[in-house]
Parts: C-alpha cells; structure tokens; sequence
C-alpha cells in the first residue's frame, strides 16, 4: 500500500484514478479547489477507509506526507480554462512548482499530466513525443497551451537539478462518464446536444480530426506509466490513435442517441488544431500499451451517463 495524492482528483480524470488506486490496494488522498470537479465524481468514496478529500488550490503550498503524487489539477476544456486565463496559467505554473517542491521534501515520485496541446495545430502528422509543436504564445488558447509546456520544463529542470523522480504523460482527447456536462468539449457538447434535441454544433466544415481514448484506457496507461523504472521520465504520448472527423463523431452520436437534431456549422475558434493523433509507439514499447474500447462502445457508456445526468439533475439548456 502507498499513500497517494491526486490533485485535481474530483475531477473527470481524477475520480477515475482515484477509484482505481483505492481498488488497487492504496491510499488516496484527492485534492480539489472544485473549480470543475465535483462531489459528486468521488462521493461514493467518501466512506472508504482509504480515501480522503481535501478542499485545497494547488497555487498554494500542501504540507502532507505521501509516496506518489499525481498532478492532473488544472481546468482541461477551453470554456473553463480561458474564463480566467490568468489563473489557469498560475494554476500550471504555480501547481507544478509547489507539488515538485513537496515531492521533494517527501522524495515522492510524481507524475504530470501534461496534454497534446503542447503540440499546438501541428505540422507533423501523426505527433510524436520528439516534435517540439507549433503553438501560438499570445493567443486565447495559450494560457493553457503554454502553462502546460511551462510545467514540462519545470518537471525537467527538477528532473536534471535535483534528480527527482518524475514521470511525464501527454493526454490526448479523452471522454467517458463523469466529463463536465458544460466543459464545451467536442463529445459532451454532441451528446449533451442530441439528448436535449437541440441543433449539433460543428465548428467548421466537420473536417478536422481527433483521436477519442476512453478514460479506462487512460488511467490504465497513467498508472503503467508511474510504474515505470525509475530514470524512464517520457513524456510519453497516451491516446487512441484512432482519428475521426468531427462529422464522423456527430453523425455517430446522432445514431446512438436517436433524436432529431439537426447539424448547424459555425466558424471554426482561433487557433484550434486542424488535426490531432498520437504517435503510441513509446508507450506500446515502454507500457505494453494499447487502448482497448472502441469509440462506440466509450460513447454508450458516456450517453448512459449523461442520460443518469439528465434524468437526476437535467443539464444545460
């Protein structure tokens, strides 16, 4: 058994890792401001002997004793991380300085949850852990673009001046249940869109791609990772290289949810990528990796889910 922190742990990922390290066999202690987490994503671990959440913002100092460290705090959809961008950036930033900074006092071994919006709207075509990227530094998309790469360096310089033990992964589209009904992210938007009968929004001509990885493939590949021997820092891309257009995906939402609704096309947002896959070879090599689900047996677990939502709660109109 080791004493685990996730931060950002009530989160759609988070939750996810922290019921599978409490079923592992761990303690987990899960970290959350609640700015985008939710109770409700870990309440039915409240009552677990092992687990325990903490209201805490990662822009300030934590002082627990922990074995491993999981840092996945940060809002992930641009709706939430572009309403206050400063913030977002500090929350990158400021996140990844205090949870280094912890794990070395406690010689942790910590893990980043780092994203392909590192990549920017590449020119390399599938992105390999080696392409530096093409992000543009001032635009609305950067405070979370360049807080990630920024938290990247840090780990690194942590990595090369302290000798830390780190691990990096680089998260590709994800979905599955638990996503935040009003995160603007492409498959809730479809989804939430579609059970509610409203027009489905595609931004546009339809024709840009992304690769969907269902959150159980994911956290399988996070935990693999922080297994890693030590000296292995990736990063290391986790994703379905599966690409689709955004057509393809609306269409398939469509057909799984039934409904009437019909698609409308708007103007595609400032700097958002034409086309996004990973390159898995590392984590095939270095994991024993694959991603298992395929997109549409994800997408009826996560319209099960949103279907729960709106019968308990309703969801956004």
């Amino acid at each position: 058994m080791k004493r685990i922190l996730v931060t950002g742990g009530a989160g759609f990922l988070g939750s996810h890792l922290c019921e599978r390290l409490i079923r592992d066999g761990h303690e987990v202690l899960c970290v959350d401001n609640f700015f985008t987490g939710r109770r409700r994503n870990v309440v039915h671990l409240l009552e677990h002997p092992y687990f325990e959440l903490m209201r805490h913002d990662v822009c300030f100092p934590l002082y627990v004793e922990v074995d491993r460290i999981y840092n996945l705090a940060c809002p992930a959809s641009p709706v939430h991380y572009q309403f206050d961008p400063v913030q977002t950036t500090k929350t990158s930033v400021h996140g990844a300085i205090n949870m280094l900074g912890l794990a070395k006092r406690v010689k942790a071994r910590i893990l980043q949850a780092s994203t392909s919006e590192v990549y920017g709207d590449p020119e390399v075509h599938p992105q390999p852990e080696s392409y530096w990227g093409r992000v543009n530094p001032i635009g609305p998309r950067s405070c979370y673009d360049e807080g990630k790469r920024c938290a990247e360096t840090l780990f690194f310089d942590y990595y090369r001046q302290h000798r830390l033990d780190i691990k990096v992964v680089r998260i590709f589209n994800t979905y599955g249940p638990r996503m935040h009904p009003n995160d603007g992210r492409v498959v809730s938007n479809f989804i939430v869109q579609a059970l509610t009968g409203r027009d489905i929004t595609i931004y546009g001509d339809g024709q840009q791609t992304r690769s969907f990885c269902y959150v159980d493939d994911l956290i399988e590949a996070m935990v693999r990772m922080m297994e890693t021997p030590a000296g292995f820092t990736g990063p290391v891309n986790i994703g379905n290289p599966g690409e689709y257009t955004m057509l393809q995906l609306a269409e398939t939402v469509l057909r799984l949810v039934g409904g009437r609704s019909r698609l409308v096309f708007k103007p595609l947002p400032a700097d958002d990528p034409r086309q996004r896959q990973p390159d898995i070879a590392l984590a095939r090599e270095k994991l024993g990796w694959t991603p298992t689900v395929p997109l549409e047996d994800g997408l009826k677990e996560t319209i099960a889910y949103f279907r729960r939502l709106h019968e308990e709660e309703g969801l956004p109109a």
